[in-house]
Parts: structure tokens; sequence; C-alpha cells
């Protein structure tokens, strides 16, 4: 007789109940890679990303096949969002666990590559050590710039004596023509030097910063203070072609010194070429930099005339990175005028 007719009436009411009147469980849905996400999962995503994202209700999200991944138990989808607009944005990836209750965003870098050869030093006049030292110090500088020039004067002699040949200074240049009218001129007329002596170059970048706040004005104040006495409407006493001059002027004068070429100089100054200047101010750009001071520690950015012991102690852990002791930890002076390293020493 079958198994269903010995079973009685009321038994047979029961099991038929039991397996009836209770929610099936479905299988797990796993994520199969190459393929499109289960319809359930899929949903869950969209629903949390919708609610993180805040997105209008008229928008549309695309969530492609799972791919592989680099976590160990999770595959990667990506996302894409689509305004009501019809403006689609860029894929985003995320990571989804592959049972399918986990959904992670996550950035990832590459540190493989040593920062310290994020800016190449190639062609620059070196101060401090050489470009091998243990730090390379890159400043993004603008002669004309008020901050540069108190950066300059304070920080980097202080640094060459603290640091010695532990750590090397280069610049590039970054002036701002858009407010400061005679930064580019400078920043060509010192390259016209530095392409023959980088003492020169060096010595000529500290006397412009020392004395930028001069650079256009008439030689003769006194003079000049009569001729704006007579002529209330004369031109200003700074004009953009006195500070040319003046530049140019002060650049041969180094020169000269410094026993270079001197046509060759006249020549480079005359013929103003600011190609590798904008190479270098598109690298800033590409670097996210859009003012100046920016300098570069072995790769770490730091804007802006900042502290001394804020600088020394990014040096001082650049130094440990590379298993170099630094010197002994710097104090604070109670007052500025009695600490030597404060104090600005000639360029080299």
């Amino acid at each position: 007789m079958p198994i269903l007719r010995r079973l009685s009436p009321l038994l047979l009411a029961a099991t038929l109940t039991a397996l009836g009147c209770h929610a099936q469980v479905p299988a797990p849905a796993n994520i199969v890679l190459g393929s499109p996400l289960p319809p359930a999962i899929k949903h869950k995503v969209e629903v949390l990303l919708r609610q993180k994202a805040q997105l209008p209700p008229a928008s549309t999200i695309a969530i492609g096949p799972a791919t592989p991944s680099d976590v160990a138990g999770y595959s990667s989808v990506a996302v894409s969002f689509t305004s009501p607009e019809g403006k689609t944005s860029n894929p985003a990836l995320f990571l989804i666990s592959n049972d399918g209750k986990t959904v992670a965003q996550f950035t990832k870098y590459d540190i493989s590559a040593d920062p310290k050869a994020l800016i190449s030093p190639a062609g620059r006049p070196t101060r401090g050590g050489p470009t091998s030292a243990p730090v390379l110090i890159v400043g993004f500088d603008d002669l004309e710039c008020p901050f540069c020039a108190k950066l300059h004067e304070s920080i980097f002699p202080a640094i060459t004596q603290r640091y010695g040949d532990k750590v090397s200074i280069v610049y590039k240049d970054l002036p701002l023509s858009e407010i400061h009218p005679w930064a580019m001129r400078a920043a060509v007329d010192v390259n016209c030097l530095a392409a023959q002596s980088g003492t020169g170059y060096w010595t000529l970048v500290d006397y412009i910063h020392a004395h930028a706040s001069d650079v256009g004005s008439d030689p003769n104040p006194k003079a000049a203070a009569a001729d704006k006495d007579k002529n209330p409407d004369a031109a200003p006493d700074k004009t953009l072609d006195r500070a040319n001059a003046q530049l140019d002027k002060l650049t041969r004068d180094q020169g000269k010194f410094q026993k270079v070429d001197a046509a060759k100089l006249d020549a480079c100054i005359a013929k103003q070429d600011t190609t590798a200047i904008e190479t270098s101010r598109q690298l800033a750009t590409n670097l996210n930099i859009d003012s100046t001071p920016s300098l570069f520690i072995n790769g770490e950015k730091v804007d802006g005339a900042v502290p001394i012991e804020f600088i020394f102690n990014v040096i001082d852990d650049a130094l440990r990175a590379v298993n170099v002791t630094p010197p002994p930890p710097y104090v604070v002076p109670t007052s500025p005028s009695a600490d030597p390293a404060t104090k600005p020493s000639p360029g080299k």
C-alpha cells in the first residue's frame, strides 16, 4: 500500500498544512563573477545607495556585473548614477561580499614608489646638500610673493644650519603673474643666470626676495617725491618697465660678479623664453598647487609660511623614515632674536 494510504486523514492534513503554510527559505544567492547581481541583492544595493547618496526619486542607478577584486571574500561592482536631467556620473567601484550580505567602498593607493621621487630636482641649482641627500625639499617659489620672501629669509638658512648636507633644497618656479606683474620676468632672469652659475642663482634669489618691495621704485626717492608734489597725476612710483629693467641689471651685475659668459647671459635675458617656467607651472597645477610658498619635503606637501618648528618636525620624520638620526629636538626660543637658527645666513 502506498505510504500516504497508511496516514490517517488528520495526520495527512497536518502534514500538508506544515508544508504549505510556512514560507520557504530560498537558497543563498551567491555572487557569480561575470554575471549580474541576483535581483534581490541588486535591489538591496540600490536601496542602500539611494539612502546614502540621497538621490532624487527620478534618478537611476546602473550596477554592473561582479568582477574580481583584490580583497579576499569580496567581488567588485561598478555603479553609475544618472540624474533626472540625463547626466551620468563616472562609474564608482564598490565591494560586495561573495555571500551578498555586505557592501563596502575603499580607495586603493599605490605607495610602492618613493615619495621623494615625486618631483625631480634635475637641472635645478641646489642649496645645502646634494640632491642625493636623505631629505629633498622642493619649493615652489614666486620672487614677488611676500610670504615666499618671509619663508626664504628665515627658514631656509635655519634648515641649512641645522641639517647641513643632510637636506638638499631646490626651487621650482611658480610666478603668479595675475597678481605679481614682474614675477615672470624675475623667474626668467634668475634661470638665465642659473644656467651658468648655481651660486649666482641663489645669491640673486636671496637679493630679490630681500628687496622685492623696492623693485620697480624710482632709485631716487627724493626726486620722485618732488615730481609727485609738482604733478599729482603723474605715473605711480612703481612701474613694470622700471621693475623689468632693474631685474635685468641685477642679473647682469651678478653674472659679472660670477664671471659668466656675458654675451650668453644677455641673449637669454633678451629672449625672455618662458618655456621652462610654464613647464614648472604646469607641474604645480598637476600637483594641485595654486599658491606660494608650497614645499614638498620628501614628497610631503607643506603649504604657506608655517612656523619653523613645524618644518623641522617634518624633516626629522623624513630622516627617521630613511634610518638617519635627526639632530636633538628643536626648542622654540623665548625670543626669536636670541636664536641663531632664525638669523639669515649668506646663500651658497
